[in-house]
């Protein structure tokens, strides 16, 4: 993982690490965010790009199964770590529960929020915030759905973490 340059252009760095069970090993410049890396290099594009600050959650993914907005994250500082994006739930060609929750609670309306959302899901039943629908709106707060599908969007945590 060591840096590189070339006279007059951007420092690089090699970082390798898993994404979506699939071993990536890549060179590139060392300001590149995850999210840039993972839309603009791998073409994964399930993972939105919202406010670009860490305040909307669009961009939240799974680093080693914690949430993490992508935005905020350097793709030099994920070397050997495993990342899942929403393409990465579904196995064999079925959905995640947590993907089903939400079509089953009908728990979007635009859907740019969603996969965000399903992520963010995915890392609160895994960390255990889900006794309650209290629980479950203060850790999915995070992230924002400008369509207002909360009592949705809980409802689907709620089924989903009840198995």
């Amino acid at each position: 993982m060591a840096a590189q340059s070339t006279p007059g252009a951007p420092p690089t760095v090699r970082t390798r690490l898993t994404v979506n069970g699939v071993e990536v090993d890549r060179e590139s410049d060392c300001r590149t965010t995850l999210l840039d890396f993972l839309r603009e290099t791998l073409d994964l594009t399930g993972t939105k790009k919202g406010c670009n600050r860490g305040e909307c959650g669009s961009c939240t993914l799974l680093v080693d199964e914690r949430r993490v907005n992508a935005c905020m994250i350097l793709l030099a500082s994920l070397h050997e770590r495993r990342v899942t994006t929403i393409e990465g739930l579904a196995r064999d060609e079925r959905l995640h529960p947590v993907q089903q929750s939400f079509i089953d609670h009908d728990a979007f309306q635009c859907g740019f929020c969603t996969p965000g959302q399903i992520m963010s899901a995915v890392g609160c039943i895994s960390e255990g915030h889900t006794r309650d629908d209290d629980d479950i709106r203060e850790w999915m707060s995070g992230n924002i759905c400008r369509c207002s599908a909360y009592p949705q969007i809980t409802a689907a945590v709620r089924a989903a973490s009840a198995g």
